[in-house]
């Protein structure tokens, strides 16, 4: 992994550049990231993690673009997001079945929150885990309740931000006050050849993007996965009842799998119960196990 990144340059036109640049690195396919992935954790072959990581600045790029209202360079926030990609591939298990884009959006959320953190005092900031999720999910909460004017927030604005976050009253307003001198989420930019646009206008390619569908895609056969392996469990009474019931366009009702199985609604609907929280805690922890290599911090701001 010695080989160059792109970066983005200082001056007008550096992030419209470097844009360009990584949108000309192809998207993976899944056989071939797989293989690539292999060759990198079985022979630290450095081509092929390169490839891994230039195929996903755009991941970085576009999750990047989520904390650039923190009042702090946009080439600094990439370029740490561009390390915690790289620290994604060193570690990441391609035997256990996920799409690289799935395991390292933890990573590279880690490493921009990191940045930021370390960027703003914490002294004035605070550092319990209550005012870090205050301080990276104000804007979105804000954005929910229709919070977007600038200044002080009205005292009802207030008290729903400070119920919803689990804070008090008082870290709301202060960290209001502290965060809204930051840059507008809608900064205009211009682009090249006289075009003129929103940062946000410069998060996608022009032609469809591939990587939302790919990571879309990734996380529901992640899921579908979960729920297979969850099922086996369960034994063949229990599956057909689960099925019908829980998975089902069109349940069956009590009565039609009362009559199927010879018992009553009541004990259909006790297997039914039964069934879903033996799927439910076989998820759960299928989910812990996924998310034991990736960085705690980023699962608990994001």
């Amino acid at each position: 992994m010695a080989q160059t990144l792109p970066s983005v340059a200082t001056g007008e036109g550096g992030l419209t550049r470097y844009l360009e640049e990584i949108r000309r690195f192809p998207m993976l396919q899944p056989d071939e990231e797989y293989m690539l992935a292999k060759r990198y954790a079985e022979h630290e072959d450095t081509e092929a993690a390169h490839k891994l990581v230039t195929s996903h600045l755009r991941l970085v790029a576009k999750i990047a673009m989520g904390y650039r209202g923190y009042g702090l360079p946009i080439g600094e926030v990439v370029s740490e997001g561009n390390v915690g990609l790289m620290q994604a591939v060193k570690k990441f298990e391609p035997e256990r079945g996920f799409r690289l884009a799935t395991y390292a959006m933890w990573w590279i959320r880690a490493a921009i929150q990191e940045y930021i953190l370390r960027s703003w005092s914490l002294v004035k900031m605070g550092t319990t885990a209550n005012q870090k999720r205050l301080f990276f999910n104000l804007r979105k909460t804000k954005s929910k309740i229709q919070a977007l004017e600038d200044g002080d927030l009205h005292p009802d604005q207030v008290k729903e931000i400070a119920t919803r976050l689990k804070v008090t009253e008082e870290d709301v307003i202060s960290m209001n006050r502290r965060l809204g001198g930051d840059a507008s989420l809608n900064a205009p930019i211009r682009a090249s050849e006289g075009e003129s646009g929103q940062w946000q206008d410069w998060l996608v390619d022009e032609s469809e993007s591939q990587e939302d569908m790919l990571l879309e895609q990734d996380q529901l056969e992640t899921r579908r996965a979960m729920l297979s392996d969850a099922m086996d469990i369960l034994n063949d009474r229990e599956k057909r009842i689960f099925q019908a019931r829980r998975l089902s366009e069109d349940p069956i009702t009590l009565e039609e799998l009362s009559g199927e199985f010879g018992v009553s609604r009541e004990r259909v609907r006790q297997i039914e119960v039964r069934a879903f929280e033996k799927v439910q805690e076989q998820m759960q922890d299928a989910a812990k196990k996924l998310e034991q290599n990736t960085p705690t911090e980023a699962l608990s701001a994001s």
